[in-house]
């Protein structure tokens, strides 16, 4: 096991887990795809996103049905193999994911230091994380299972087949086999960490497959969770479930447990199994209150690229965060990577979605017996979108939004190697 300390984590009252990742990001290439879907021989009636994803062709075909749809998503491919095949055969970029990396690397942009839990490391992971980023590692041993990652923008036109598919919208899907992920061993040294956090993040329970591995994790969780101060908030990001069926277990088991039960457009259709109008008041209304009722306790935060709200006895206390995180994901998405604190600041100033305000303004007036806030989002101009991490961007925003001056100590800049920034990131070789 390991851990990186910068100085002290005496402060660090914002506890990251549960899991980080080694990305390859895919330079988009629709040329390529359409190609590589002809070499396969793949037909416009096959695509689909419910099929396993076994070899490159199956990785196509689901692939290209998310682009038809302008949807995004997780999808468990049976080896890192597979990931490796297709990475050779587009331009990819190596970067740090994660829910708990990128909320810390956004809250480490305005500031504001924070502990990661981790559960694998690699010498990427040791290039790329900034050395004033604290971690925790349960890992015994260097291991890289690399995520693909894959994001389109609206409108991109992929030819195959005789015909073609168009993207309706920009989004990213994510294609991994991460069995520390999948273990998603915990480090003993969490607990000790626990007693002097505020706010603590859990997610990644979505890769497990096991039921057994869950059941354990989750005891273990539940115990952890008993070490936290009792004001401390209690944060619970959703994510595509590899094994769908375990998805309700964590909620189950964790909702008495939370505070803030987060999730996305996307995981919030699969969860309540209908598409959602998100610029139709009525119908954003009925999802947000059939979700407060389908996740039980805790205040539900819906984030989309019109508007972040949340419904439940907190969603007064929660309005900062919503904004925070809805300005951090929207900065991300025109600046990428490379975006700084100043990007956050001209984002803040930025017009606000006329669509998305109408949302969030008949939202708020709706009287009624749950309790409800929200905030719009952005206009948004940008010719390259990134659209990659924007729900975890959400999260490091909304944690940020949160956390007071004297809670964290501000991050030093000085002197750090221009080669440990994770927004220069590295081609794989020979690319």
């Amino acid at each position: 096991m390991s851990s990186q300390f910068e100085g002290s984590t005496q402060g660090l009252t914002t506890v990251l887990g549960l899991q980080g990742t080694v990305d390859y990001e895919v330079g988009w290439d629709p040329v390529a795809i359409g190609d590589l879907a002809d070499r396969h021989r793949i037909t416009h009636d096959e695509l689909t996103t419910s099929r396993p994803v076994d070899d490159e062709r199956s990785l196509l075909v689901t692939l290209l049905a998310f682009v038809r749809d302008g949807a995004g998503g997780e999808c468990f491919v049976v080896s890192s193999a597979v990931v490796e095949e297709f990475a050779t055969r587009m331009r990819v970029r190596i970067t740090l994911g994660g829910t708990s990396v990128r909320a810390a690397l956004a809250m480490r942009m305005v500031g504001l230091r924070s502990l990661l839990h981790l559960v694998s490391i690699d010498d990427h992971t040791r290039r790329l994380l900034p050395p004033d980023c604290a971690y925790l590692c349960s890992a015994t041993g260097d291991t890289l299972d690399p995520h693909l990652i894959v994001q389109y923008p609206a409108g991109t036109v992929i030819r195959f087949g005789g015909g073609a598919v168009v993207a309706p919208h920009p989004n990213r899907v994510i294609f991994a086999n991460d069995p520390p992920a999948r273990a998603l061993v915990l480090d003993p040294r969490l607990g000790d960490a626990l007693t002097t956090a505020r706010r603590f993040l859990i997610s990644g329970f979505n890769a497990i497959q096991e039921p057994d591995v869950l059941s354990a994790r989750l005891q273990e969780m539940q115990e952890l969770l008993r070490r936290l101060p009792p004001d401390a908030l209690v944060f619970y990001e959703d994510a595509g479930f590899h094994d769908p069926a375990l998805s309700a277990v964590v909620r189950g088991t964790l909702a008495p447990h939370l505070d803030v039960y987060s999730l996305n457009e996307d995981e919030a259709q699969a969860q309540l199994g209908r598409r959602i109008d998100l610029l139709d008041p009525d119908e954003v209304l009925a999802a947000l209150l059939d979700l407060h009722t389908f996740v039980g306790g805790p205040t539900v935060v819906l984030h989309t690229k019109y508007f972040s709200a949340a419904a439940g006895s907190r969603a007064n206390d929660l309005q900062r965060g919503l904004d925070g995180g809805i300005t951090m994901a929207s900065t991300r998405y025109v600046h990428g990577d490379g975006m700084t604190r100043e990007d956050y600041a001209r984002t803040a100033a930025g017009a606000r979605h006329p669509g998305g305000m109408l949302v969030a303004q008949t939202l708020e007036s709706t009287a009624g017996d749950v309790k409800i806030a929200a905030v719009p989002a952005f206009t948004l101009d940008s010719d390259s979108p990134t659209t990659i991490g924007l729900g975890d961007t959400f999260v490091g925003g909304f944690m940020a939004a949160l956390a007071n001056d004297e809670d964290e100590k501000e991050v030093s800049f000085r002197d750090r190697p221009a080669a440990l920034e994770p927004a220069a990131g590295a081609l794989l070789p020979g690319r």
